[in-house]
């Protein structure tokens, strides 16, 4: 097993938390393999969010879903079953996953991937480069593996007659770059937001971000602020935004049945008053400039009953 280290951004962020030491103690959960107990985790899933870079360095979120068994480990590779006909062509993954396959031979193609299961709050995250793509299938060579803690997930489930899978037909699409109307709508009222993020050498990631409904704040019709909880003290994500700021966000809305990709940069902001506890007492935070967003109807008709919230959500819950 290759040794695993942090990079410069991930300890820096770690040093100015004051978290470093702790970030070390966890260091050996961060292997180069899928562990044996998380492959038939991954196994069950039927959705994983997924994070890409585009041709001009932009960071994008995006969320693929199939039958259970339609993601699984073998060897030291992940394989995700993605049949070309069933492809959301408004997702930028496949442009993103084409341009690499076409660009120099030598260029790794990094992808970033999470494994999460709302109703059991398990996730478990793969990054690695991808070894081939073709027509009905995605190979990615892992490079790290490692389980998160269930913080700040909101318990979901599929509704039994949604567990079929089945397609949506036509996908309407719509594009933008200011936060306004439905787009706007979809946001303030989330509770669950996915984050890609990269590092030149580390690779792409996704990670997750969740809260009360509202814990996602507009600042204007191009800036959102995300708190920073206390986590598990490895800051993947903000460490590859300390480096790189571009990254991407995907909102399921559980609801509405669409999907709200964006793309942008971020800014860590640091000791922030916070007299109502909106960031749990870090005084964290990011801001999120937008400059382009994708909203589409999910590929799969999908119906979630919502559970509860997390316990660990700070602040109070708002009415949206």
């Amino acid at each position: 097993m290759d040794h695993h280290d942090f990079h410069a951004g991930e300890r820096a962020v770690q040093e100015r938390a004051g978290e470093r030491h702790i970030a070390e103690q966890r260091l050996g959960l961060v292997a180069d393999a899928v562990m044996a107990g998380a492959r038939p985790f991954i196994a069950r899933q039927f959705m994983v969010v997924v994070a890409s870079v585009d041709s001009a360095g932009r960071v994008w979120a995006s969320l693929l879903f199939g039958k259970p068994g339609f993601a699984h480990a073998e060897g030291p590779s992940l394989l995700i079953e993605a049949p070309f006909g069933e492809r959301d062509a408004a997702d930028p993954l496949w442009a993103n996953l084409d341009a690499g396959s076409s660009a120099d031979a030598d260029a790794d193609v990094q992808l970033g991937m999470l494994f999460i299961d709302l109703g059991s709050r398990r996730r478990y995250r793969v990054n690695g480069v991808v070894r081939h793509v073709n027509r009905r299938q995605i190979e990615v060579a892992v490079r790290e593996a490692f389980p998160n803690c269930p913080q700040y997930i909101q318990r979901r489930e599929l509704q039994p007659r949604a567990s079929a899978v089945v397609p949506v037909a036509p996908v309407q699409t719509a594009r933008g770059t200011s936060l306004r109307g439905t787009v706007a709508d979809i946001v303030r009222r989330t509770d669950t937001v996915f984050v890609a993020s990269r590092h030149a050498q580390g690779g792409a990631d996704a990670s997750h971000r969740g809260g009360h409904a509202g814990f996602v704040t507009i600042v204007d019709e191009h800036t959102l602020r995300i708190p920073d909880y206390r986590g598990n003290s490895l800051f993947n994500t903000l460490g590859n935004l300390a480096v790189d700021p571009h990254a991407g966000l995907v909102i399921l809305d559980f609801d509405g049945g669409q999907l709200l990709q964006l793309t942008g940069t971020a800014t860590l902001l640091w000791d922030q008053a916070d007299a109502t506890g909106q960031t749990g007492g870090t005084g964290r935070c990011w801001e999120f400039q937008v400059e382009q967003w994708i909203l589409h109807d999910t590929p799969l008709a999908l119906a979630w009953r919502y559970l509860d919230a997390s316990p660990y959500n700070p602040g109070i819950a708002q009415t949206v």
